[in-house]
C-alpha cells in the first residue's frame, strides 16, 4: 500500500447496498480511454489500439485533451452517476449538468494548472461550447470505442459474473478484500492505494463497483460523491483483446458473414448486444422464426461461440470469449 490512500467507510447497511455493475459505463470508459490514450502506460495491453487511433485522428483533439488530463484531478461532471445505460445517454446528462457543477468542477481543474481560455465557454454552459464538447465526445466515441464495445463489455460482464458468484459464496466482504491488489479490507474500512489521501464515508448511501476495461493500475472514484457512490476498478483483459484495432470494419464484417452466413452473424451480433438474450427475444430482434432463432443458438454454441442456460423455462444466450474475439478480430483471423 502507498503513502497515500483513499478511505471508504462502511456501516452494516452500507455492506448490505453493494451493487457490482453488470455493463460498462460509457462515460468512465470515454475518461480512462482518454488518459490511456495519452500516456504510454499499460503499453503491451493497450499499446496496439493506441496506434490505431494515430492512424485515425479525430478533430477537436485538442478540446479533450485539456479537459481529460491522464494525470491529477478529472472534472466529476464527465462522468455522471452510475449506472449509465448508454452512450447518448450519458452524453445527455453531460450536456445538463447544472451551470455552477461545471463553474466548480472546471475550477477544480484550472487550480491544477492553467486551461486554454475556450473552457470558460464550458464553465458558463454556454450552448455553443457544450456543442463542441458534444462533437469531440460522440467523434472519440464512434473511432476509439464503439468498435471495441462488444470486447468491452464481455470483459466487464466476466468480471462481474465472478464478483456475484464470490458474493452468493462468501459475503460481500470477500468481495471488497480481492477487488484489486492495491485495496486493502480492515472492517469497516477499505484502503485503496491514491495518488492523494481522500475520505469517502458512505453514510448508508451504500457503494456501486463499477468494473471497468480501460481503468489501469488503481481503482478510481469521483471527488465529490453527490449521489450513490462508485468505485471503478480495473478487470482482467485477454491480451489478445486489440487485434481488431486496424481492421476494416466493412472487411471484418464480409468476412463474418462469409464464414457464419448473414443470418447467424446477425444472430451472434444480437446475442453479444444483450445481457442474457433468451430465444423468443431473439427471434424477434432478427425478425426470423422461434425455430429459426433455436437452431441459428444451437450451431453457434456448437460451435463454442455462445453459451446457453436454461432459467424458469427460457434458454437464456450469452456471446462466449470465443465469439467475441470473432467479433473483434482482423479479416481473416479465425
Amino acid at each position: 500500500m502507498g503513502d497515500t490512500v483513499l478511505r471508504i467507510h462502511f456501516s452494516t447497511e452500507d455492506l448490505l447496498r453493494i451493487r457490482v455493475a453488470a455493463e460498462p459505463d460509457p462515460m468512465w470508459e470515454a475518461l480512462l480511454s482518454l488518459h490511456m490514450a495519452q500516456t504510454r502506460q499499460g503499453e503491451p495491453v493497450f499499446g496496439m489500439w493506441r496506434r490505431s487511433l494515430r492512424a485515425r485522428p479525430a478533430p477537436r483533439g485538442g478540446l479533450l485533451r485539456a479537459l481529460y488530463r491522464p494525470k491529477g484531478y478529472s472534472p466529476d461532471f464527465l462522468t455522471p452517476a452510475s449506472p449509465v445505460p448508454d452512450f447518448a445517454a450519458g452524453l445527455e446528462l453531460v450536456m445538463s449538468t447544472p451551470k455552477r457543477r461545471l463553474r466548480a468542477d472546471l475550477t477544480q481543474l484550472a487550480a491544477e494548472g492553467a486551461l486554454p481560455a475556450w473552457v470558460s465557454g464550458i464553465a458558463a454552459g454556454e450552448v455553443e461550447a457544450l456543442g463542441r464538447l458534444r462533437a469531440a465526445l460522440t467523434n472519440y466515441h464512434a473511432n476509439a470505442l464503439a468498435p471495441h464495445w462488444p470486447s468491452t463489455r464481455h470483459h466487464v460482464r466476466a468480471d462481474r459474473d465472478k464478483r456475484a458468484d464470490l458474493a452468493v459464496a462468501s459475503g460481500f466482504e470477500s468481495v471488497l478484500a480481492t477487488l484489486h491488489p492495491t485495496v486493502t479490507w480492515r472492517a469497516p474500512v477499505l484502503d485503496v492505494a491514491y495518488p492523494v489521501d481522500q475520505e469517502l464515508c458512505l453514510a448508508g448511501r451504500g457503494l456501486i463497483l463499477q468494473p471497468s476495461f480501460f481503468c489501469w493500475h488503481n481503482p478510481i472514484t469521483l471527488l465529490n460523491q453527490f449521489d450513490t457512490p462508485v468505485l471503478v476498478y480495473p478487470v482482467d483483459r485477454d491480451p489478445d483483446w486489440a487485434l481488431g484495432c486496424c481492421a476494416d470494419p466493412d472487411a471484418s464484417t464480409r468476412s463474418l458473414t462469409a464464414l457464419l452466413g448473414h443470418t447467424r452473424t446477425a444472430v451472434l451480433r444480437a446475442i453479444a448486444d444483450r445481457t442474457h438474450l433468451n430465444t423468443t427475444d431473439l427471434a424477434r430482434t432478427i425478425g426470423i422464426s422461434l425455430a429459426g432463432a433455436s437452431q441459428h443458438a444451437t450451431v453457434l454454441r456448437n460451435a463454442g461461440l455462445v453459451t446457453t442456460v436454461r432459467h424458469r423455462g427460457s434458454a437464456l444466450h450469452r456471446v462466449s470469449a470465443r465469439g467475441t474475439a470473432l467479433l473483434n478480430r482482423c479479416p481473416g483471423v479465425t
